[in-house]
């Protein structure tokens, strides 16, 4: 039995050999294959331990080792970066879900991102592991690495709950107090960082880290010397450069709270700011200790860095910003951080005394952004309680004379009542109207000095608003109340203390002779030649206008007396006084002289004017003293020399009737044959008509001049009665200033007789009419009929108003044509003024500045032009040459238009004067001459705006950014009609703003969030 027994236990024993034998065959290729990958893997050859595993997955059959492999292939494409790892690994999880590798799968690929930085992928996969899974050791390790990713992903309440569990670890709880300590300082909780670092103070690698952070904390508590002493002690051991920065940051402003402002200047100063950037606070600080110092222009030098500050810093660094401003007696700025101060709600106080400072200064120096009588008003309306109001209300009511604002000045006084205001009113009224004359505004002048003269305050003003009253009047042709104004002022006491009365004589002598009533005019005329003595000018034309008034009343020994006055001067209009000399001669029967002068007169002004006038009058007088041969020459030389004049047709009727009453009948008939071709519709063409007919007559070829006269268009033989009586009808109205009457007859007379014999006069008068009516449009046609026939006595006025039209119009194309032809046909020399002055306008608003310049300088050459014509020339050379980028030539006319100019040419060569300086870089003078445009010129508001912009540029060169800010902002906020002033301001500002965002993390930027560099390095993996 034994022996069966142990037969049977060795054959089952052989058996199970024989099966185990087999199986270990099989698992030991398996396994080897398997073990070289793995080691593979842990080599950290994953590409080739990838292949193996591959391969080995493909061919066995055991599911835990295809399992395995799947997992090891996922990880090596992880360490790979292959694109797709994180599908490889979510497919073994998927495929695998029993897998006792799934966590390690999770676990180990967070791992291998954590140790390589990348701690969002690694959170990617540590948010799948199962901790419930996971040893004692295991949990440990995952919760510091997890809490670390958390850290870094700065998702700090999680990161505070992994570290929470790992604290009292061995080894992960010295780190982890560590980072609990720092996300309690980054959170402000300095009591709870605190009782952290002080866990792990005894730790070496944490000391230098904590000290910075432990000084900061105490400083933040209000434990200033502790933290001077930290930081002191930790300063000369710094790390780095910003740590050092911030140190001395911390010391600095912890002297700075304990009032030791001297102490805290030098840390000041060493301090780099955040990444390179202080804040406003920072420029504050710096600021304030430099004003405790009474170091003013330093203590700017911090404070007016401080842009677009919003909070009780700001406010307090722009009220100390304006106190060393007046400290350095620059009142201009103190006036523009005063309003900054006044405009901030953070301390009640010093909102109510900026706002008091910048009433007072706003009189004192000017305000270019609102008139002073606002600022005055608004401060009063504000404090209606401040024991300041009295000062205030008599600073008001002195700075609506000061301001020079009128405009804006006579708006607010309009709305006062009492003595006082209506004595400023008086004289605000009175400058506004002023201002509007050197404008050129008579009108609205006028409307204002009326305004004036309804609140008769003060003397002075009423009986110099009435002068210049009439002198409105005067101007817009208003000539009869001109000399009732003129007359007015006369009767107030002492006139003569006033400036105006020096020419009165001489206005009233000229507002009689426009009304030509030359009798009157003559006492005038002699009363201020005999009281004058120092304005040539006024005084030889008072001569030629005296003799001129003789003249008219045929008293011409009296005339040429007065005409010889002139020539004696030798200066302007000795050419007319000698033509007026020689023609006076006539009428007095001296035709000899009067031929004697002529020539004279001929020799000596070939190139005057009047020289056409000359040869017309001598061949006249020629004719009178039947000298024909002479007489036909002469004329025939007015003819060939002056071929535009209008005495061409009148010569020619000259010749004509020469040869007709010397029965040169043939010459006669060529002559006035020519003058109504060529002079179609005009009184000379009717005449020669009419004296052909009767040359016709005598020769009895009545029919050859029925033949002919049909060619003419502008008479109709048998019509001539019934033309002429129409067209008187409605030149009567005319001259009787019944002006729509005499628009309605003229129009029928055109629609009668549309190439009537007065159809020439008939279209000049009703263009006239139509100017009067201020129907100018309609002018155009009527005005073009006449100059678009041969030279008549109507054609120099017609193009006068006809340009003068388009002018109003700003039809500068148009009223260039008309105003070249001016030019060159006027006789009359005002005509020739007005043509070359508006010839220089219109070419420089057509663009063609070079044509501009030339007449520009051609008006300047005329000896007798004014004032503002010549400021006009000026300014046209000045501006052309600004166009074409002539600088030099630009500043030198902008400087003679300074020493003549008035009203708003003064305010824009002011504003070049300033322009140009800052070009030279003399910054701080450019803002000199800008506060006098400002504060002298403030109602013209365009270069006030141009002025101030460019003034913010100064002080941006002058690293005043406070100011270049500030300004450039009330330009954009209070001049928004001058959309080119404000587009350059708006990226003036961007420019300075982008500029100083580089030092000033405050400006206009997102916030920055800087911390001190945190721990990267991990012990442990």
């Amino acid at each position: 039995m034994k022996k069966q027994h142990v037969i049977l236990v060795l054959l089952l024993f052989i058996i199970i050999g024989n099966s185990n034998a087999q199986q270990t065959k099989i698992y030991t290729h398996d396994n080897v294959a398997y073990d070289k990958a793995l080691s593979l893997y842990k080599s950290e050859q994953f590409l080739v331990s990838q292949t193996l595993f591959e391969k080995l997955k493909n061919t066995t059959d055991d599911t835990q080792i295809k399992g395995n492999c799947a997992y090891y292939i996922a990880n090596s494409a992880v360490r790979l970066n292959q694109r797709n790892a994180d599908e490889l690994m979510e497919r073994f999880v998927e495929d695998y879900p029993t897998s006792n590798k799934r966590n390690a799968a999770f676990n180990g690929v967070g791992d291998y991102y954590f140790r390589n930085s990348k701690y969002a992928y690694a959170l990617k996969w540590y948010d799948r592991v199962d901790d419930g899974n996971l040893s004692v050791k295991e949990m440990e390790h995952y919760s510091f690495k997890k809490g670390y990713s958390l850290f870094h992903t700065n998702q700090k309440k999680k990161a505070k709950k992994y570290f929470n569990k790992i604290e009292d670890s061995e080894l992960y709880g010295a780190q982890a107090k560590y980072y609990l300590g720092f996300l309690a300082y980054q959170g402000d909780d300095y009591n709870e960082a605190s009782s952290y670092f002080d866990q792990v103070q005894d730790q070496k690698k944490y000391q230098e880290k904590m000290a910075y952070f432990q000084a900061d904390m105490n400083f933040k508590l209000g434990n200033f010397d502790k933290a001077i002493d930290l930081a002191s002690q930790r300063l000369p051991l710094a790390m780095d450069d910003e740590e050092r920065s911030q140190l001395n940051k911390i010391i600095g402003e912890s002297f700075f709270n304990l009032k030791k402002y001297d102490k805290a200047l030098s840390y000041l100063k060493e301090y780099k700011g955040r990444k390179g950037k202080w804040t406003n606070t920072d420029h504050y600080q710096l600021g304030y200790v430099y004003y405790k110092r009474t170091e003013f222009q330093a203590a700017i030098s911090g404070f007016n860095k401080i842009i677009d500050g919003e909070n009780s810093v700001a406010q307090n660094a722009y009220y100390h910003l304006a106190e060393c401003y007046l400290k350095i007696d620059k009142k201009n700025e103190a006036l523009n951080a005063f309003k900054n101060a006044s405009e901030m709600d953070f301390d009640p106080k010093i909102k109510a005394d900026a706002a008091l400072n910048y009433a007072k200064l706003s009189y004192e120096v000017g305000n270019p952004y609102q008139s002073v009588p606002e600022v005055l008003s608004n401060y009063i309306r504000a404090y209606p309680n401040s024991s300041e109001n009295v000062e205030i209300e008599n600073l008001l009511i002195d700075s609506y004379i000061t301001s020079k604002n009128y405009k804006e000045a006579l708006g607010l006084l309009e709305s006062k009542s009492g003595l006082n205001y209506k004595t400023a009113y008086q004289k605000v009224a009175f400058y506004r109207a002023i201002a509007l004359f050197n404008e050129g505004l008579f009108s609205d002048a006028g409307v204002h000095f009326d305004k004036s003269l309804k609140e008769p305050r003060t003397s002075k003003f009423t009986a110099r608003a009435q002068f210049w009253k009439a002198e409105c009047d005067y101007l817009l042709d208003n000539y009869q109340d001109a000399i009732i104004g003129y007359k007015e002022f006369a009767l107030n006491d002492s006139i003569a203390q006033y400036k105006e009365a020096e020419n009165l004589n001489y206005q009233l002598g000229y507002g009689y002779f426009k009304q030509k009533e030359y009798q009157q005019a003559i006492p005038y005329f002699l009363s201020f030649i005999e009281g004058n003595t120092d304005d040539e000018l006024r005084l030889i034309d008072s001569y030629l206008r005296l003799g001129d008034s003789y003249f008219v009343t045929t008293d011409y020994w009296k005339a040429m007396e007065t005409y010889n006055e002139v020539k004696k001067r030798n200066g302007v209009d000795a050419d007319y006084a000698h033509f007026q000399k020689a023609i006076s001669y006539g009428f007095v029967g001296k035709s000899a002289e009067k031929i004697t002068d002529l020539k004279l007169f001929l020799a000596d002004y070939s190139n005057s004017q009047y020289t056409d006038d000359a040869l017309f009058e001598l061949g006249n007088t020629y004719v009178l003293i039947n000298d024909t041969s002479k007489a036909l020459k002469t004329f025939d030389k007015l003819l060939y020399e002056y071929p535009k004049s209008s005495y061409v047709s009148r010569g020619l009727l000259k010749q004509g009737l020469v040869h007709y009453n010397n029965d040169a009948n043939e010459q006669a008939l060529n002559k006035f044959k020519q003058v109504a071709s060529n002079y179609p519709g005009s009184s000379e063409a009717n005449q020669a008509v009419a004296t052909a007919r009767l040359i016709y007559i005598d020769l009895d070829r009545v029919g050859e001049y029925v033949v002919w006269v049909k060619t003419l268009d502008f008479v109709a033989v048998s019509d001539a009665d019934l033309d002429n009586t129409t067209y008187e009808a409605a030149e009567k109205q005319f001259l009787a200033n019944n002006v729509k009457k005499a628009i309605k007859s003229f129009t029928g007379y055109l629609s009668s007789f549309p190439n009537g014999i007065n159809a020439t006069k008939a279209h000049f008068y009703l263009g006239q009419s139509y100017f009067k009516n201020n129907e100018k449009a309609t002018t155009i046609s009527h005005y073009t009929y006449v100059i678009e026939k041969e030279r008549n006595v109507f054609t120099e006025q017609a193009l006068a108003r006809l340009s003068q039209v388009y002018l109003e119009a700003k039809n500068w194309q148009e009223a260039k044509l008309i105003l070249t032809r001016l030019e060159n046909e006027a006789d009359f020399p005002q005509n020739k003024v007005f043509a070359l002055t508006n010839l220089m306008k219109s070419n420089y608003e057509l663009g063609n500045y070079q044509e501009a310049v030339v007449y520009a300088e051609k008006v300047l050459q005329n000896p007798k032009i004014e004032d503002a014509i010549k400021s006009d020339a000026q300014v046209v050379i000045a501006r052309s040459a600004i166009q074409t980028g002539d600088e030099s030539k630009a500043r030198i006319a902008y400087g003679k238009v300074q020493e003549i100019a008035k009203g708003s040419l003064v305010a824009e060569a002011l504003y070049y004067d300033a322009y140009f300086t800052h070009k030279d870089k003399d910054y701080a003078v450019s803002n000199v001459k800008i506060q006098n445009l400002t504060r002298d010129y403030s109602g013209y508001k365009y270069y006030a705006a141009k002025g101030l912009v460019l003034m913010a540029k100064n002080y941006y060169e002058l690293e005043d950014s406070f100011q270049a800010t500030y300004i450039l902002g009330k330009v954009i906020e209070n001049f928004t009609k001058y959309e080119d002033v404000v587009t350059d301001a708006k990226s003036e500002l961007q420019r300075i703003k982008i500029e100083e965002a580089k030092r000033n993390s405050s400006i206009n930027v997102d916030p920055i969030k800087e911390n001190m560099d945190q721990e990267n390095d991990v012990d442990g993996n």
